[in-house]
């Protein structure tokens, strides 16, 4: 899945780059980069240091994260947006599943 959603990710934002380059889009730009260590840092936080309190936390700020990217790249392009819906999707999923493993398993997620 992640494969995908990776491919998508960079079609999106190479479309974005395409439309208007770096200095026009760069906000949308911005956002994409900076998405992109908060998701590796939800892997290390959960999986890794099995922190899942500050794992659902850190997430719902890459949901917000994600949501600003798709939103900022709709305004360049429509379809570019559009590619980052799956992403979001499967991250509302994620958080979902974070807040209810960590819920459920105290003693293995702190």
């Amino acid at each position: 899945m992640w494969s995908v959603l990776y491919l998508m990710m960079g079609v999106a934002a190479w479309l974005v780059w395409r439309a208007r380059g770096f200095d026009g889009a760069r906000t949308a730009l911005v956002l994409f980069l900076v998405q992109l260590p908060a998701n590796a840092l939800w892997t290390w936080l959960f999986f890794a240091w099995r922190e899942g309190g500050l794992a659902f936390a850190e997430i719902l700020v890459l949901w917000a994260l994600i949501l600003g990217t798709v939103l900022a790249f709709w305004r360049v392009r429509l379809l570019a947006g559009a590619l980052l819906l799956p992403y979001l999707a499967w991250v509302s999923f994620a958080s979902a599943l974070n807040f209810s493993l960590w819920r459920l398993n105290p003693g293995l997620l702190g």
